[in-house]
């Protein structure tokens, strides 16, 4: 066993996050245990210069290797993904006395987590008697990049009780283990108790702290409490603003995500955004169908030299075929010069909500031929684009290849898009059977997607099935009530749709209102269907009603099946006429230049009355209308739909 020595200062890192000074005893040794020949710098040399075999050579023959020639050997089998190396190193340093170092075992935990080793992670972890706040801490950011949050928790309790204070790794560890789990609702609690200590003991102001802070109340949704520490923080940096901006993006709130990006340019300060800013202010132009923003953001990745980033040319990609320009999208991806699975990924799924869903399959075809081994995205991805286009059989054939050829595990998701193929095409009773057949717990997207298209065929019978089951696993999504409403009303079941309301309002849900946004001259607007602040919205009401009451004389007919109340025709289409779709095309005509598309996202499935609606207008107007609404995009031109109607 080595002696204590004189300490000697080292500053050195023991993970990819934190750099510590650790106080370390000398490596020198008194002459009399001295060998005749010392190789300790030979084979740190070795290490450094990557030659790990010929190092564990002269191992063998060096009596008394040092703690930084562990230490090397060690970053060095890491290094070389070299378990069978690694047990070598980790059995000679036992026998050299070193199994109770605390600073080797936090470099033995990092190696044995880098070559996924993870029994010998709780080995070292579990044989270390002095486990200092570097060991608990390597462990826990293990544990955390595992995905086994839980288990972190419930060590972190008990290094409280303990009495070894936590650092600002630690929390940063903790805080990132109440998203790297599965039972997320749970943990929110857990991160807020977290978040409790950390106040307590004065942590507030360390940004990397507050960051992860922002990032886990991102993962659980919770925007207003992600705002707020964002806006608390004394000190950011672009990964702060980066974090708050993905928030948004993320969570639904796409204008926030812009508007906090436009305040990041606008800060005078050395704050640029890097790219991981720049995926998120992407997907928020991705979301509001955003083209003339989106180009702009392009300009200053290509400005700012960020055009080499596969992450961001996939962003790109998605972000261009979400605003309706499936051609600049195709354009950025045949320019791409190296192609990962993500960018694949985002040309198959862009097919996809365009509703080619036989050009999807071509480009999955081209990513396997390739070399490029599709992911379970991958398969989600084109699966969605099969059920776009009613390509049954060729769906079918790729659920199978993917167990048999590719080695995939169906999942939840991989189902639902198979639930929705069949269902979209009427084949309900097979996509029932494959919900009966399942091996793994359903969940609301599988029975989500059954209720979904027995919403298109109106089959009640196999809705009400669904619809129980999604009570129990969702009680508060309102959308699965109004659904199986709108399912009673299409058969006249009138007493059917009171009851499903009475059970709403008893249960004090809210049903999400329609929401449309377009874009005019840069800018985002966004139209509700219960307008109230719209100064315009007497010359948008005016205009729809002289374009429904021309439309009607040619033939239109208002489809007011989709009203959930028992009412007379004209009550009916006064409803349907203050839809958010009509608004947003009302808008468009009124403010887009003559000739120009209008392209129009919405929050929810485009309802029928306002799709034929929209057919007419581009006809009647002489406009090309491109909408997207939650499935799919809508091309409308000339009076046809570029759906047939099939969505």
């Amino acid at each position: 066993m080595w002696t204590l020595q004189p300490l000697n200062f080292r500053v050195s890192s023991y993970s990819h996050h934190q750099t510590t000074v650790a106080f370390r005893p000398s490596t020198t040794t008194s002459p009399s245990t001295l060998s005749t020949t010392n190789h300790n710098a030979s084979i740190q040399s070795l290490c450094e210069k990557g030659q790990l075999k010929k190092a564990l050579k002269l191992l063998s023959h060096e009596p008394n290797p040092t703690q930084h020639t562990y230490e090397l050997l060690i970053l060095s089998c890491a290094d070389q993904r070299s378990l069978s190396d690694a047990f070598i190193v980790h059995r000679n340093l036992i026998d050299n006395g070193f199994d109770q170092d605390p600073f080797l075992a936090t470099k033995l935990i990092n190696m044995y987590y880098e070559l996924d080793c993870i029994d010998r992670v709780r080995q070292v972890f579990d044989e270390t008697l002095k486990k200092t706040i570097y060991v608990w801490n390597a462990f826990f950011r293990a544990l955390s990049l595992w995905g086994h949050g839980e288990e972190v928790l419930g060590l972190y309790r008990r290094m409280n009780r303990i009495g070894i204070p936590s650092d600002r790794f630690t929390y940063t560890y903790v805080l990132k283990a109440c998203v790297a789990a599965e039972s997320l609702a749970s943990l929110l609690q857990k991160g807020k108790e977290i978040h409790a200590h950390v106040l307590r003991h004065g942590y507030e102001s360390h940004i990397h702290i507050m960051t992860t802070l922002v990032d886990m109340y991102a993962r659980f949704g919770c925007v207003e409490d992600a705002s707020s520490v964002f806006n608390e923080m004394p000190v950011k940096n672009v990964v702060s603003w980066s974090a708050m901006i993905a928030c948004y993006a993320k969570n639904g709130k796409p204008l926030e995500a812009l508007e906090l990006f436009r305040a990041l340019m606008l800060e005078n300060c050395d704050t640029l955004p890097n790219s991981v800013t720049m995926v998120s202010v992407l997907q928020a132009c991705a979301s509001l169908a955003a083209l003339e923003q989106g180009k702009l953001i392009h300009g200053y990745i290509l400005r700012k030299g960020l055009d080499s980033i596969l992450p961001v040319i996939s962003a790109l990609v998605t972000m261009y075929a979400r605003c309706g320009d499936l051609e600049l999208g195709q354009r950025v991806f045949s320019q791409m010069e190296k192609r990962d699975v993500v960018a694949w990924n985002s040309m198959i799924s862009s097919y996809g909500i365009h509703g080619l869903g036989g050009k999807a399959i071509e480009v999955f075809k081209e990513m396997v031929s390739s070399g490029v081994s599709p992911s379970p995205i991958s398969f989600v991805s084109v699966l969605g684009a099969c059920s776009h286009s009613g390509l049954i059989e060729e769906g079918r054939y790729l659920f199978e290849s993917m167990v048999k050829e590719h080695g995939i595990t169906p999942t939840v998701e991989h189902y639902a898009c198979m639930v929705d193929l069949l269902g979209r095409a009427n084949q309900i009773d097979e996509a029932a059977k494959i919900i009966q057949d399942m091996r793994i717990e359903p969940g609301p997207k599988v029975w989500g997607s059954l209720l979904g298209s027995c919403r298109i065929h109106g089959n009640v019978e196999l809705a009400e099935r669904a619809s129980k089951r999604l009570f129990e696993l969702e009680p508060r999504n309102a959308g699965n009530y109004v659904l199986l409403a709108d399912i009673y009303a299409e058969a006249e079941m009138w007493n059917e749709v009171k009851r499903v309301k009475k059970l709403v309002e008893a249960r004090g849900l809210q049903k999400v209102s329609g929401c449309c946004w377009i874009e005019v001259e840069r800018k985002i607007y966004s139209l509700t269907s219960v307008e109230e602040f719209n100064p315009q919205i007497e010359q948008i009401h005016a205009l729809l009603i002289k374009l429904f009451m021309e439309m009607k004389e040619k033939g239109y007919v208002p489809e007011t099946k989709v009203v959930l109340y028992d009412l007379e025709a004209d009550e009916k289409e006064r409803i349907v006429l203050g839809h958010s779709e009509k608004l947003a095309v009302a808008f468009g005509l009124i403010h887009n230049c003559k000739g120009e598309t209008i392209r129009i996202t919405k929050n929810l499935r485009l309802c029928e009355d306002c799709h034929s609606f929209t057919k007419f207008i581009s006809k009647f107007a002489g406009r090309e209308i491109l909408v997207r609404d939650v499935n799919r995009f809508h091309h409308f031109k000339n009076g046809v739909c570029s759906c047939a109607e099939y969505w």
